[in-house]
């Protein structure tokens, strides 16, 4: 079966929609981020919480945007498993990126809180910024 290159017009609305959901989900949580990384085929959602950063799931394009084979990653076997079901999370695979990446916060949901010091940090760029605008 030959590979389906994920169109460049997928990818930024994949971008996008990883976007709303990181800012709708982790406003409360400043460094932790879902990202996506193409290969081919794939699209690969990986998350960084502070200074760590980490696979969650593989998803394969199947032509169009609601329309995704999921693969969670096993940490215990340290690969995309496709077989792998009843998982916690897994009633909100559909097909779209939205529930691959509900599904993967619900396997592993974020588990980085910010120090003092990086929250400190956070408030004065965010203070900049308002400060900025005006």
């Amino acid at each position: 079966m030959a590979k389906t290159r994920i169109p460049e017009e997928i990818k930024k609305k994949t971008n996008k929609i990883i976007a709303d959901f990181n800012s709708k989900e982790y406003k409360d949580k400043p460094g932790v981020e879902y990202y996506a990384i193409y290969k081919g085929d794939h699209l690969y959602l990986n998350r960084k919480e502070g200074r760590k950063d980490g696979p969650i799931a593989r998803l394969r394009y199947n032509g169009k945007i609601d329309n995704w084979d999921f693969e969670i990653f096993k940490w215990s076997s340290e690969r995309y498993d496709p077989d792998l079901f009843y998982f916690p999370g897994e009633q909100h695979l559909n097909g779209t990126i939205e529930g691959a990446l509900k599904a993967g916060n619900e396997a592993y949901p974020p588990s980085w809180e910010p120090t003092i010091e990086e929250m400190a940090e956070f408030l004065k760029q965010l203070l900049r910024k308002k400060n900025i605008k005006k």
